[in-house]
């Protein structure tokens, strides 16, 4: 199978190439420098129509986010809230910036009205020599990049090449359905390793388990896919499609669907899905400006508020069968009055809505992780917005906002259009 893979990779033409040797090391702390500019850097006065902000991202541990901007990018701390570096670039964009945890290792794809590297292009930067050490070059445009430990994959729009991080080999190819959001989700635990795309099908899952060297396809949705995410372990997948009103969890290992949650009844774009690091909670946003979190089902005898074995019978909540266990609802998503009649009423009146929420106050695009404090969320804003809320796991409800802060300046931030991407 790798044989034929790499074939296809061939024709394709990408080119590699490591600037000083083949091999990466891996440090586990972000530069303390803040600031690096470029010895002849004057940054060009932005135009009103020209954004600021390219794309917002998490690290693997949503400990960080990095921003990538019309003259560099920039990494901030979630908690406590601070900028940790920034590298401007002369005049010059970067669209795409992947992070692997807090190393010094940053994948970037040049973007903007000005790009600082060709957008058919994935550039590894060292931010300990701050330069590039190595490049991937494609006949397409890069849509997204992702990271582990041990792999880069790269996202194309109708192909997925995942290469080994150590000397750039190339280790497996995937085609896929027209991805012009760059879909792409990987585990970050060292195993099990489990990669998601989409397939060949409208609403359909590609599901690689490198591990056990298998294959599953998952008919998610009926409609074109918008979203997805995965656990940290790879457990679990939620996925959404372009409608924007369903939230589906599934189990990877044998592809049951384990959860159906229902975010709002009126058409959204889906703009983020994370899960907790301990699989309890789950945090989506959208267009709608409202961001929700929902309780996730538990195996039973879990405390999902602790991990501890409890009483089955204390918990809220009804039981349910899938795959061969029996699975308890964690603390219990509000539901309809009517959810006694699932069996003759549309499944509308049976779904399970959010257990918590926060509105975003401005009318922008906004992604949002649990943050490194229990029950807390936080929330990054293409307008530069920062927001740090928690909620209660034993009632919900509107959660509470704990901090607010501005990543980009006044001045830049009136700039930035409403349609920046992720």
């Amino acid at each position: 199978m790798s044989g034929s893979l790499r074939g296809r990779a061939r024709n394709h033409r990408h080119e590699k190439t490591f600037s000083n040797g083949s091999q990466l090391d891996f440090p586990q702390s972000l530069p303390k420098s803040p600031v690096s500019t470029s010895p002849h850097s004057s940054p060009r006065p932005q135009s009103p129509a020209e954004p600021v902000v390219l794309s917002i991202r998490f690290n693997q541990d949503n400990g960080c986010f990095a921003c990538g901007t019309q003259t560099g990018f920039r990494v901030f701390n979630c908690h406590p809230f601070k900028e940790n570096f920034r590298r401007e670039f002369e005049a010059s964009g970067i669209g795409l910036v992947e992070m692997l945890f807090r190393c010094n290792i940053i994948a970037l794809v040049g973007g903007g009205k000005a790009p600082r590297y060709a957008p058919n292009k994935v550039m590894i930067w060292d931010d300990h020599q701050g330069r590039c050490i190595g490049e991937l070059t494609f006949r397409s445009e890069v849509r997204a990049v992702r990271l582990r430990r041990d792999m880069i994959l790269v996202v194309l729009e109708h192909k997925i090449y995942t290469y080994n991080f150590t000397d750039l080999k190339l280790l497996y190819s995937v085609e896929t359905l027209a991805n012009p959001k760059g879909l792409c989700a990987v585990s970050y635990s060292s195993s099990p390793s489990v990669m998601v795309c989409p397939g060949l099908r409208r609403g359909e899952v590609r599901v690689e388990l490198y591990s056990q060297k298998k294959t599953k396809f998952i008919a998610a949705h009926e409609a074109s896919l918008a979203c997805f995410a995965l656990s940290l372990d790879g457990s679990l997948l939620a996925t959404a499609s372009t409608k924007g009103t369903l939230i589906r969890i599934f189990n990877t290992k044998d592809c049951t669907k384990l959860q159906e949650l229902r975010r709002g009844a009126d058409r959204a774009d889906i703009y983020s899905i994370n899960f907790s690091p301990t699989n309890h909670w789950l945090v989506c946003s959208s267009d709608k400006g409202t961001v929700h979190v929902f309780s996730l089902q538990a195996p039973s005898g879990i405390d999902p508020k602790h991990g501890e074995a409890k009483n089955l019978n204390a918990n809220s909540g009804s039981l349910l069968m899938a795959g061969s266990a029996f699975l308890n609802y964690a603390v219990g998503n509000a539901g309809s009055s009517l959810s006694f009649m699932k069996g003759v009423l549309p499944k509308y009146f049976s779904s399970e809505w959010s257990f918590a929420q926060f509105r975003v106050q401005e009318d922008t695009h906004a992604i949002a992780a649990f943050g490194p404090e229990k029950h807390s969320v936080v929330i990054v804003c293409a307008n530069g917005s920062f927001y740090r809320c928690s909620f209660d796991p034993s009632v919900g409800g509107e959660m509470v906002r704990e901090q607010y802060e501005r990543f980009i300046k006044p001045d830049e931030v009136d700039k930035v259009p409403m349609s920046v991407g992720t």
